[in-house]
């Protein structure tokens, strides 16, 4: 590895988990049309949804983290030997979950987010930078549901639990996500958008983050209890409209002329959708895989795109100016995540799995192509990072 991949946590882990995001969805579609068998342990749909989020979306986090939180306290994230020793625990865990042996595996896959929220707790916490204390608890819950998903994996504790804890933990992760984004979008439109003015609106913020928490809390404990199909169902709706209005709040429409700044909106206008989605779930209106992948492609992926641009221009020392192969590849994952939408309600599901899983492919390879030699080299400015 060369120094400069080194410097700062964006680089390297953006570069793993796009690459990764290539690899993993080429595996998965290998697999479905039978010509690649995974190993014994993870199969099949557990396989591919563990890996996109523990592979792939966990290693964008701790780019942005091992980044974000060194502006946010002053203070440093790891860097060198210790940023590679970190990536190697990442990518050994991605190896061997598919090849085994199992125990190693498991052990290697369980470690690595506790060590990234240990190596951003401890600058968040010396520099008493008490606003992001919240990400150091979702992370650590992240790390405890995480545990919780192999355990039950493994018969240790109830079958039902291996799928909650796996989607409540998506649930906290879109937390993370909603936080971030209420953060950075406003801010950017304010900075970059004469007249503009996004704000928050404090009732608005509790029930946004209130209804989230609730269903992270009723994905987890609805394997052991019957709920009635309106109490997730209102969750959802509540969630959904109150993050619409939430955005609306930030002016999304002055972002229009500048397409990395509009790609942020455009990501955060998933989540209601998705949110809807997974409401009419609840009914049967819709299938399942329509609202998490609403989620998870559409609101998640779209987001960690734009912002692995703008972070990565940023910090090599570029324009904040988005080219036209960064729209062709946020658009080509615009259009992955609306074929996959639709494909479980439409005719020729497998055809559609697979032309939304080459639409992402080419989505990240265009992510690759544009911004790998800026991962890899010095700051065009010769400043660290």
């Amino acid at each position: 590895m060369s120094r400069p991949l080194l410097a700062l946590g964006f680089r390297l882990f953006y570069l793993l988990a796009s690459a990764f995001a290539v690899v993993a969805i080429l595996l998965w579609l290998a697999g479905i049309a039978g010509r690649f068998h995974f190993g014994a342990y993870l199969q099949g749909m557990f396989w591919h949804s563990h890996e996109m989020l523990f592979g792939y979306i966990v290693a964008v986090v701790a780019g942005f983290l091992f980044t974000a939180v060194r502006n946010w306290t002053g203070l440093p994230t790891p860097t060198g030997a210790t940023l590679g020793g970190i990536a190697v625990l990442w990518l050994l865990a991605r190896l061997l979950l598919v090849s085994g042996p199992s125990i190693p595996a498991v052990f290697l896959d369980v470690a690595f987010l506790p060590i990234v929220a240990i190596a951003i707790a401890i600058p968040i916490l010396r520099s008493r930078n008490k606003r992001n204390y919240k990400v150091i608890g979702l992370l650590a819950t992240v790390s405890v549901l995480h545990l919780l998903f192999h355990l039950a994996l493994d018969g240790q504790l109830p079958a039902w639990l291996s799928r909650a804890s796996l989607f409540a933990s998506v649930d906290l992760i879109v937390i993370l996500f909603a936080l971030i984004g209420g953060r950075v979008i406003p801010a950017f439109t304010r900075n970059a958008v004469a007249g503009s003015n996004p704000r928050h609106e404090p009732w608005l913020e509790v029930i946004a983050f209130g209804s989230l928490l609730l269903i992270a809390l009723v994905t987890l404990v609805g394997g052991a209890l019957t709920l009635a199909a309106w109490i997730p169902a209102s969750l959802f709706v509540v969630a959904a409209v109150a993050h619409l209005l939430r955005l609306a709040l930030w002016q999304p429409q002055l972002t229009l002329g500048n397409p990395l700044l509009w790609m942020m909106p455009v990501a955060y206008s998933w989540l209601p959708v998705a949110l809807m989605l997974r409401a009419l779930s609840t009914v049967a209106a819709v299938v399942p895989g329509a609202w998490i992948h609403a989620l998870t492609m559409g609101a998640l992926s779209s987001l960690m795109m734009a912002m692995m641009m703008r972070s990565t221009l940023g910090h090599t020392g570029r324009s904040l100016v988005a080219s036209h192969m960064d729209m062709a590849a946020f658009l080509a994952l615009q259009i992955a995540a609306l074929i996959r939408v639709v494909a479980g309600s439409a005719g020729n599901y497998q055809t559609l799995v697979t032309l939304s899983g080459l639409f992402w492919v080419l989505a990240f390879a265009l992510f690759l192509v544009r911004y790998l030699p800026m991962l890899v080299q010095p700051r065009v400015d010769g400043k660290p990072g």
